[in-house]
């Protein structure tokens, strides 16, 4: 399987991204990754002996934060992303991966991928931690802000697919983000929404409020593209000021240093399950291939992370199973 890295991609780019592709190159044996971009600039950071499974594809545009995203597309033809995922489209490549701007990832997945039969909006997935071994996958993230009842229901099935194939959830529980637990609650979208979930052949547990996300009473949540963001940021904020201030806690008196250095190994286990670079990356499911968009942050662990994740994508045949589900 081809894996291709917008190498241009990101806040660190293209440094991280060719030291995470190197990383991923040397841990699977059984995937070529290939690194789309400007050359010249890819090369600085290749070491002399790169893995047998690394090529290299010239691009000579990028695209920035800043640029908006449908004319990005549109007009730079010969950026790193675009090429990417036309590689996916043209079925030279079976995935690709970029930390770049997360409205163009989009725009490309839409207007190039194309949408899988049957979907109407594609959903940005990802998952958050909880007190339960796997997380909960949520979704949508950010892809739609203003989905009808019919968009959460195939956002629905499609997380059910993924977290049973990708995550490994044998007949997960789905959730319906909401302001309370009452079938009536909520908007008029979430209210004409329940319904429609409690008729699906899934494991429809009802209306969760976002004080039980972290408890892991659902396995996938589903919600618009507006509020998934919002609970995504906040879980990221919430995470970091967490440890901010248990930073302070520990480093307080010559007690609390002690305490810290006590429970040194039980916090670095609570840092990795918190810790985005481990998750990798967000599938946007409902399009044709696997787009994986990784964090705009994304350090080396992270793509090589954002790897794994399309390899156990591709090796799942998740696609295929969300246009059967569907």
């Amino acid at each position: 399987m081809r894996i291709v890295i917008d190498a241009m991609g990101g806040d660190n780019a293209p440094k991280s991204n060719v030291e995470g592709a190197i990383l991923a190159a040397q841990r699977y044996d059984d995937i070529e990754v290939v690194l789309v971009g400007q050359l010249e600039e890819v090369n600085k950071y290749l070491p002399s002996n790169v893995p047998s499974n690394i090529t290299l594809v010239n691009a000579t545009e990028v695209i920035y934060t800043e640029d908006e995203p449908v004319k990005a597309v549109r007009r730079k033809k010969d950026s790193s992303l675009v090429v990417a995922a036309k590689m996916v489209r043209e079925n030279k490549a079976d995935a690709v991966i970029t930390a770049g701007n997360t409205g163009a990832f989009m725009t490309a997945g839409l207007l190039i991928g194309g949408r899988l039969a049957g979907i109407d909006r594609p959903a940005l997935a990802s998952v958050l931690p909880t007190t339960g071994k796997n997380g909960v996958l949520l979704l949508d993230m950010g892809a739609n802000m203003d989905p009808t009842p019919e968009n959460l229901v195939q956002y629905a099935l499609m997380g059910k697919v993924y977290a049973e194939s990708v995550l490994g959830f044998e007949n997960p529980r789905i959730g319906l983000l909401n302001v309370g637990t009452e079938d009536t609650k909520g908007n008029d979208l979430m209210k004409r929404t329940f319904p429609l979930l409690k008729e699906l052949p899934i494991n429809f547990v009802g209306n969760v409020e976002a004080r039980d996300v972290p408890k892991g009473i659902c396995d996938v949540l589903v919600t618009d593209g507006f509020s998934g963001n919002v609970v995504l940021k906040l879980t990221e904020g919430l995470a970091s000021s967490i440890f901010q201030l248990l930073k302070v806690e520990f480093t307080r008196t010559f007690l609390s240093k002690l305490g810290a250095l006590m429970l040194k190994p039980s916090f670095k286990n609570l840092k990795k399950v918190m810790d985005y670079t481990e998750v990798g990356g967000a599938p946007l499911l409902g399009v044709n291939g696997a787009f994986i968009k990784a964090h705009g942050s994304s350090n080396a662990k992270a793509i090589m992370n954002a790897v794994r994740q399309a390899r156990a994508f591709l090796k799942s045949e998740v696609t295929k199973k969300i246009e059967s589900e569907i």
